[in-house]
């Protein structure tokens, strides 16, 4: 199989790359993989670093908008993983435009060229955050996007843009919906390797409000497994979720992170609230474990211990991403 793999430098695109490569994923042994990825500030080479050397790996720096070059790259793909995105929410608050285009016009662009192909299958990777914020009770995939950050809005776009090529020229597209992830190689504006690296570095940590917002946690190992089998066996046409194993406001994630770093709530700074902030979000993820047999296997006290330890033991990776 030769998979085309978009933003395969960044931390969601590169672990699935690297467990590729490594044939830890079902139905993709011996896969070749292309990567292709702009290498924004969020995409870095050295997320590749562990298989640079593999023959199965060709990469290819670009934009998934520009047209003539997915055209290019698109020709002999049996399948498409698309994991480029602008992703993070802050930014989009700031400057929602370069978030349009990737990921709207982007996701159009490498459609029209999966379909000019006929290529076998498209696999949309999302997120939770298109469905807004739910108070109580989890979400499935027939509930309706309402998203409220300009990061989320671009997401559910691209979704409905993806499920509508299937809808309507019969591209054979699958997306999947995830919890918010954690793992390595992680850029340092999220929130786990934020805090971490900033704790790592005797620095304090900005929590949003009073720290009440709710997120579930999903391991990127266990995330990726669940795109494989995504990929492989969904149908398509529609929707996936992949949930995590444990359900934590801000708060007590953030005492979890200075009890594994050694620090006190002296290093807890509270900052004025995220506009819009989404109060809690949650996957029913039932579907994807009756169908694909889909279970999350990383322990959420393991995978952040291990997180924690990854960013101790990698300074010479995130030191000069650390932000302030």
């Amino acid at each position: 199989m030769k998979l085309l793999v978009t933003g395969g430098a960044g931390f969601i695109g590169s672990h699935l790359v690297r467990s590729v490569l490594w044939d830890r994923l079902p139905g993709l042994e011996g896969a070749r993989v292309t990567v292709l990825d702009k290498l924004t500030y969020a995409g870095n080479l050295a997320n590749l670093g562990p298989v640079a050397e593999s023959d199965r790996l060709d990469f290819i720096p670009g934009d998934v908008c520009d047209a003539a070059l997915v055209d290019t790259v698109m020709r002999g793909v049996d399948a498409v993983v698309h994991a480029a995105a602008e992703s993070h929410v802050d930014r989009s608050i700031v400057a929602a435009g370069e978030f349009a285009v990737t990921n709207v016009i982007g996701t159009q662009v490498l459609l029209d060229a999966a379909l000019r192909h006929g290529t076998a299958r498209f696999l949309h990777v999302s997120t939770d955050e298109v469905y807004g914020s739910i108070p109580a009770g989890a979400w499935t995939e027939r509930s309706s996007v309402r998203p409220n950050s300009p990061y989320a809005a671009t997401k559910a776009s691209s979704d409905l843009l993806a499920l509508a090529y299937h809808r309507t020229h019969g591209l054979p597209v699958v997306v999947t919906r995830c919890s918010n992830n954690y793992g390595p190689f992680q850029h340092p504006e999220k929130l786990i390797p934020r805090f971490v690296t900033n704790l790592l570095s005797g620095r304090t940590v900005p929590l949003y409000g009073d720290g009440s917002q709710v997120r579930d946690w999903v391991h990127v190992d266990d995330h990726c497994r669940g795109l494989a089998l995504a990929l492989a066996d969904g149908e398509p046409g529609e929707v996936y979720h992949i949930a995590g194993t444990v359900e934590l406001t801000n708060r007590e994630l953030t005492d979890r992170l200075l009890e594994l770093c050694g620090a006190g709530q002296d290093r807890v700074v509270h900052v004025a609230d995220r506009k819009g902030h989404d109060f809690r979000y949650a996957l029913d993820d039932d579907r994807i474990r009756r169908e694909l047999g889909y279970r999350p296997r990383v322990g959420f006290d393991a995978g952040l211990a291990a997180t924690v330890a990854w960013y101790r033991d990698h300074e010479p990776w995130w030191r000069p991403l650390t932000i302030d």
